[in-house]
């Protein structure tokens, strides 16, 4: 194999291998580390070129809007690691959304949408899209039979989080890809909190793959981003849209994306771990009513989550004795742990979904996804597992 031309041969490497090298052929210089491009455009040598290369007859960068080679360089590790053939990358995963929305919808176009998403997911279907007459129909992510009814002749999209946020319930994506494909509609799943190195949705059927890239993908809360991966033909329609409305990725946050790559699978691994044991802990806490996790056998998407995902990830959430004010002391309590509505961090993270990720939803919004005042989240990060238990159990004594 040539050292400098590993893009034809990504199909030949195992996922570690593909999460350091796919995508990048080393440059004249002969760099060892992905090159970082900061640049706004590119020069041409001639006329000719510079028209060749705006038209698209000729492959090269034109400007950093939609072209430049650090976030192309992510653009093809991602696909690599989905078992896509093509991604475009966005300044978050709103974004990413928002131009997959924007690029494969029109007015009058349907949306079926799981119950259970992040909040600004709900807000921006329900009251922006309809500004365009695209209505949404929200179902409960686990009820097959609800994403049946729902279905009408102008359904163009169904989309779901898988296992979702934050109660961690799990949908059987071949089941729902069915419904999809048996309706001529396109199945999209924000596949944030496992990412491909626990869950390959592409293989189970899903035609689209969204990550807000701000997570595990970087794995370090460093800077916002967001990823689309599927067929060719789709991304290139939201590429273009991309290009037009520039939701663009920067080129430093892409550099900083790579290098968050490169130990994905390992990180992905110790979050699940953790959090398994955190979980199992928190369930024998007197202060703690229910704990929603899918590595737990009383969870019950876990057999589904088994046979989908090669582990749990790194977030669970909990409910306490009490209501808002309850849970809110538990939160203060902490002192380690960040209180923050990131997740994804090396650092393990506490929210109060219901005042905060999802504080935009309705009351009725709120009780049909689940989302109660006495509910918690938690994004278990890299820092021994006693300690964080220890920070909790600060929180938990104060009730």
């Amino acid at each position: 194999m040539d050292k400098d031309d590993l893009s034809n041969s990504f199909m030949d490497l195992k996922f570690e291998t593909l999460s350091v090298r796919a995508g990048h052929n080393r440059t004249h210089e002969g760099e060892h580390s992905e090159p970082l491009f900061l640049t706004s455009s590119f020069v041409f040598e001639s006329a000719s070129e510079a028209a060749s290369k705006f038209s698209g007859e000729q492959e090269g960068n034109v400007y950093s809007r939609y072209t430049n080679p650090t976030v192309n360089i992510l653009e093809e590790r991602i696909a690599a690691l989905e078992g896509a053939e093509k991604a475009v990358a966005t300044s978050s995963g709103m974004a990413a959304i928002l131009s997959t929305c924007m690029a494969l919808l029109k007015s009058g176009d349907h949306i079926i949408c799981s119950r259970s998403v992040f909040g600004a997911t709900t807000v921006l279907l329900e009251k922006y899209l309809l500004k365009f007459n695209i209505e949404t129909t929200f179902v409960p992510l686990i009820d097959e039979e609800s994403w049946k009814a729902a279905i009408r002749p102008e359904t163009k999209i169904l989309y779901l989080e898988t296992p979702s946020n934050p109660l961690c319930d799990v949908a059987d994506i071949k089941s729902i890809s069915k419904i999809a494909k048996d309706n001529n509609a396109m199945m999209i799943v924000d596949n944030c909190f496992c990412t491909p190195a626990l869950q390959q949705p592409l293989k189970l059927g899903a035609d689209l793959i969204i990550h807000s890239a701000t997570k595990y993908l970087d794995g370090q809360g460093r800077c916002l981003g967001g990823i689309v991966a599927g067929k060719e033909t789709v991304i290139s329609e939201i590429l273009g849209f991309v290009r037009t409305a520039g939701p663009t990725m920067s080129p430093f946050n892409a550099w900083i994306f790579l290098k968050g790559l490169e130990t994905l699978r390992i990180r992905m691994l110790a979050h699940s771990s953790s959090a398994l044991d955190l979980a199992l802990w928190l369930e024998k806490q007197p202060q703690v009513t229910k704990v929603f996790y899918t590595g737990l056998e009383s969870h019950p998407g876990h057999t589904l989550a088994s046979k989908q995902q090669l582990a749990f990830g790194g977030v669970l959430s909990f409910t306490v004795k009490g209501s808002r004010k309850e849970a809110w002391k538990v939160i203060d309590g902490t002192k380690l742990i960040s209180l923050t509505a990131n997740l994804g961090d090396t650092k393990t993270t506490i929210i109060h979904p219901a005042t905060t990720t999802h504080g935009r939803l309705t009351e009725k919004q709120k009780i049909e996804a689940g989302i109660t005042e006495n509910l918690i989240r938690i994004a278990v990060g890299l820092e021994d597992v006693g300690d964080i238990k220890n920070d909790i159990l600060n929180g938990l004594e104060v009730l």
